[in-house]
């Protein structure tokens, strides 16, 4: 048995000892009850110069590999979300090579991938409705011209620009019109990202959601689905009963997936997760399970995940990328715990700790002695040391 000593609280340590890991095979067949998306985090240059405001400067081998171990257990990668630090640390430029290298990579490996496109080459007021198409534009352009799919992000330009739900309405308009094929549309939600307070025009989420359906319904030729991150599931559940035949809604509810993922007999959500990026091998298995219709291993297996994904998202919830990376530091992904913009600092000490029990009790640590001893690390930077 494994065991180390974690701090408790500002003035307590314990010694904790961890548990076996859980029984999470990759599948032998693609997943196809669900399409499911984990949101992929970046791996930065260890040495670089990553402080904030310095530009990103990734580690593109471990960056890459990451994306190859999401698609060994069968899901689709969403690649260039906030999860990746987009507005975050990741600039445009460092996004275009992300986005061209891993549509490179889903071709080689046959992987499943879509790719957000933003406005984030323009700066972050002062764009004209027409600068804020022509950069969506460029960047729907540009993956559309490698084989991809289009996700079309929430623009903190358009939210700073516009004066009514009448500009949201012309510039989806002028953008879905152009795609080349349907695109998956992002609402994220101002407990992610501040910026967007009052996206789609509306004052409160009723009027917004009203605005964001027109939207939808007057170009739903052209959109696969719509991914919801508001961490509200009666809302997602009422807008996955309003949407236009054979869209699909993707929860982007890092609170409540299992029961968004499972349905409610009548209307499922798949999946397009940040959370699936920490939890990846469990969500696979209990995806799995759900495709030999075993809805009760399915929520076996995410029971347990959940704790730990409310943790990680916990307010601020935009801070819940230095989690996934620390999961995936832990896990041996990556073999630093360095992060774009410096924020691995992001989280104190007592919520990676606490991070480091949930994932453990999820049965998610892979390697409970390397686990350990790569805790015991981050602690000893924080004046505990092991006995």
């Amino acid at each position: 048995m494994t065991s180390l000593r974690l701090p408790i609280g500002s003035d307590e340590v314990r010694v904790y000892e961890l548990g076996p890991p859980g029984d999470f095979p990759p599948p032998t067949a693609p997943i196809t009850s669900r399409r499911a998306f984990a949101a992929a985090h970046v791996v930065a240059d260890p040495l670089a110069d990553n402080s904030p405001g310095s530009g990103a400067r990734l580690d593109w081998d471990a960056t890459l590999a990451y994306r190859r171990h999401l698609w060994s257990y069968g899901l689709a990668v969403a690649e260039a979300m906030d999860t990746a630090q987009r507005g975050m640390g990741l600039e445009w430029s460092v996004v275009r090579q992300l986005i061209t290298r891993s549509l490179a990579e889903a071709a080689a490996e046959g992987g499943d991938i879509a790719c957000g496109a933003g406005t984030d080459q323009l700066p972050a007021h002062g764009a004209s409705l027409d600068e804020i198409v022509r950069a969506y534009e460029e960047q729907i352009a540009l993956i559309e011209g490698e084989g991809g799919q289009a996700v079309v992000m929430a623009s903190r330009q358009l939210a700073a620009t516009a004066r009514s739900a009448d500009d949201f309405h012309e510039v989806y308009r002028r953008v879905l019109s152009q795609v080349t094929r349907p695109v998956i549309i992002h609402w994220l939600g101002e407990m992610f990202d501040p910026a967007l307070t009052g996206y789609w025009g509306g004052a409160d989420l009723d009027t917004a959601t009203d605005h964001f359906l027109d939207i939808l319904r007057e170009n739903a030729s052209n959109v696969d689905g719509v991914k919801i991150s508001l961490l509200d599931r009666s809302r997602e559940v009422e807008l996955r009963r309003r949407l236009p035949d054979g869209m699909r809604l993707y929860t982007g509810d890092d609170f409540d997936y299992p029961e968004m993922i499972l349905g409610d007999g009548t209307a499922h959500s798949h999946a397009f997760l940040g959370a699936f990026d920490l939890i990846a091998p469990a969500a696979s298995a209990a995806l799995q399970a759900l495709d030999r219709g075993d809805a009760g291993r399915f929520e076996e297996i995410l029971a347990p995940t959940v704790p730990l994904s409310r943790h990680v998202f916990s307010i601020p919830t935009y801070y819940y990328k230095t989690g996934v990376v620390f999961m995936a530091y832990l896990n041996g992904h990556q073999n630093h715990f360095r992060m774009v913009d410096g924020l691995e600092s992001a989280r104190p000490v007592l919520h990676l700790a606490h991070q480091f029990v949930l994932a453990d009790r999820a049965g998610l640590l892979a390697d409970p002695e390397m686990a350990a001893s790569r805790m015991a690390t981050v602690l000893a930077v924080a004046g505990i040391e092991q006995a």
